[in-house]
C-alpha cells in the first residue's frame, strides 16, 4: 500500500451525516473514529454496556483489517462511557480483547450522542506493531 490516504466506511448513517470515515490509513498508521454499537439494523446491545463495548471492538477490528492491519497492531484506545458505573464491565471486555496487546488506554465518562449509546471507543494502530505477539 502506498503512502496516500485510504479510508473505510462501515456504512452507518452517522458517517455520511457528519462527513467522516470509520477509519483512515496514512502510511503505516490507522486511525479509527469513535465507534459505537451501531449495526445495520441500529443499536446492538441495548442497555448492556459490555455488549456494546464488544460490538464496538469488533467493528474496530474489522476496520483495521480492511486497511491491512490487525487488532494486535492497535497501540492506543480511548473509551468513553455514558455512566462511570459501567467502567468495570467495559474495562473487562477491553481486557479480554486487548489483554495480550496492551495498548495505551484512556477511559472517561462522557455525554455521548444518543441516550441509548452507553459506550464509544476509538483506536489507533501502527501496521506491524503487533508482530512480536
Amino acid at each position: 500500500m502506498g503512502k496516500g490516504k485510504q479510508t473505510v466506511s462501515s456504512g452507518t448513517h452517522w458517517e455520511a451525516l457528519a462527513g467522516y470515515s470509520r477509519a483512515v490509513r496514512v502510511g503505516d498508521r490507522i486511525l479509527v473514529s469513535g465507534t459505537t454499537a451501531t449495526g445495520p439494523d441500529g443499536l446492538v446491545g441495548a442497555g448492556d454496556a459490555a455488549a456494546q463495548a464488544g460490538y464496538a471492538i469488533d467493528k474496530i477490528a474489522a476496520a483495521v483489517e480492511q486497511l491491512g492491519g490487525r487488532l494486535a497492531d492497535v497501540v492506543r484506545t480511548r473509551v468513553y462511557v455514558r455512566d462511570i458505573a459501567d467502567w468495570e464491565a467495559v474495562a473487562r471486555v477491553h481486557g479480554a480483547r486487548f489483554g495480550a496487546i496492551r495498548p495505551a488506554n484512556t477511559l472517561v465518562e462522557a455525554r455521548l450522542v444518543g441516550e441509548e449509546y452507553l459506550v464509544e471507543i476509538e483506536a489507533e494502530a501502527v501496521i506491524g506493531a503487533g508482530d512480536a505477539l
